[in-house]
């Protein structure tokens, strides 16, 4: 079979596309954990975000003064940066679980933790203070982001903010095209193969299209001009009903590594014509935090024997034929949707772009490795 698709991919003149990975950031190599805490994470991110706002602010606001919390003065307008906190009356807590009172606490909708009384403060090395106004929405901001705020504080301690001012899409780096023929990256997620409500024969008429075994010769034209597949997260559903921590039986063993087998199937086929990068996703057998480590390659027998396979970490960067491209499995997206509102999830990746942090309620309700 793989011989024959090979061939097959020959006849297509399948184009070719220089590739570089760039996941050395998310890779971890013999780190261990001396008892750092999350503080420092924080402490690094205000640190980077203050010194690129500062930057921003001269030509953003140049005759407003700029402050710390502890320096300001009631009435007197000038700009603060710091750290968003969100105060979020529906948000989780672990402690809640050992609560007496638990019982009373309001019914909350899985998907979103949003309340009418959340607000916002913002925090610096010197302190915090509470935000007011309606420039800032709480709707929209998360935990995490670090802004700088043009105001001033109220008789009541409150800081009214008038204006804000978001870091901003970063520089772009100028695509390095050398040639003009069309390019086609394919990304797939959700495969989750092993589920009950998955279809085996949508996947193998995806795989089909992608290997060029499907439709005439303008649908093979197309196939030709794939030069990637990206499978980003959530490729397998282990029966959580066995992950017991009991030891398995030989039958539940077997329907353990099914879904494995499965997709390992799948992925051989597509590596046997096209290059493929398997991202490890929420449901698939990885670390839990973010950066994710690759799927260990012993699970693809089939699909490692080709040059052409990778596994590689969530987040995933990389370049391709000058092309330089960022992205998650998304569960940081996932995370923002339940801490905050939006139209759809395209808002909330604009936002990660405008803030630049691509998860930033990690580490506070998105694991994140220290």
């Amino acid at each position: 079979m793989a011989a024959m698709e090979i061939d097959t991919e020959k006849n297509l003149q399948r184009k070719q596309s220089t590739y570089q990975s760039l996941d050395e950031t998310f890779e971890i190599q013999n780190e261990t954990y001396r008892g750092q805490q999350y503080s420092q994470i924080y402490f690094a991110r205000l640190h980077t975000m203050r010194t690129l706002l500062y930057s921003l602010v001269t030509h953003w606001k140049p005759h407003v003064p700029v402050c710390t919390v502890l320096e300001l003065e009631e009435g007197k307008e000038c700009i603060i940066v710091g750290t968003l906190y969100k105060h979020m009356k529906l948000k989780p807590c672990i402690l809640d679980e050992y609560s007496k009172e638990r019982s009373a606490l309001p019914l909350v909708k899985p998907h979103n933790f949003m309340h009418p009384d959340d607000h916002l403060v913002l925090e610096d090395e010197s302190g915090r203070v509470k935000l007011g106004g309606t420039v800032l929405s709480p709707s929209v901001y998360v935990t995490g982001v670090v802004v700088a705020l043009h105001g001033k504080e109220t008789g009541a301690g409150d800081f009214m903010v008038l204006d804000v001012l978001e870091a901003g899409l970063a520089p772009q780096i100028e695509p390095q095209l050398k040639s003009r023929e069309d390019k086609y990256v394919v990304f797939i997620s959700g495969v989750n193969a092993g589920s009950s409500l998955s279809n085996p024969l949508q996947f193998q008429l995806l795989v089909d299209h992608i290997t060029g075994h499907l439709g005439d010769e303008k649908e093979q034209g197309i196939a030709a001009e794939i030069v990637h597949v990206v499978i980003a997260g959530n490729s397998v559903e282990i029966p959580l009903g066995l992950l017991n921590g009991q030891n398995l039986a030989s039958k539940d063993q077997s329907r353990l590594s099914e879904p494995v087998q499965e997709l390992d199937i799948l992925l051989t086929q597509i590596a046997a014509g096209v290059p493929v990068d398997i991202m490890p996703g929420s449901n698939d057998p990885a670390n839990f935090c973010l950066p994710q480590q690759p799927l260990n390659r012993w699970l693809f027998p089939g699909s490692r024997a080709y040059n052409t396979f990778r596994s590689c970490t969530n987040p995933h960067c990389f370049e391709l034929a000058g092309v330089r491209i960022l992205g998650t499995s998304g569960q940081n997206i996932d995370d923002l949707k339940k801490y905050s509102e939006g139209k759809d999830e395209l808002e909330f990746m604009e936002r990660t772009l405008k803030w630049r942090h691509l998860a930033p309620t990690t580490p506070n309700t998105l694991g994140i490795l220290s």
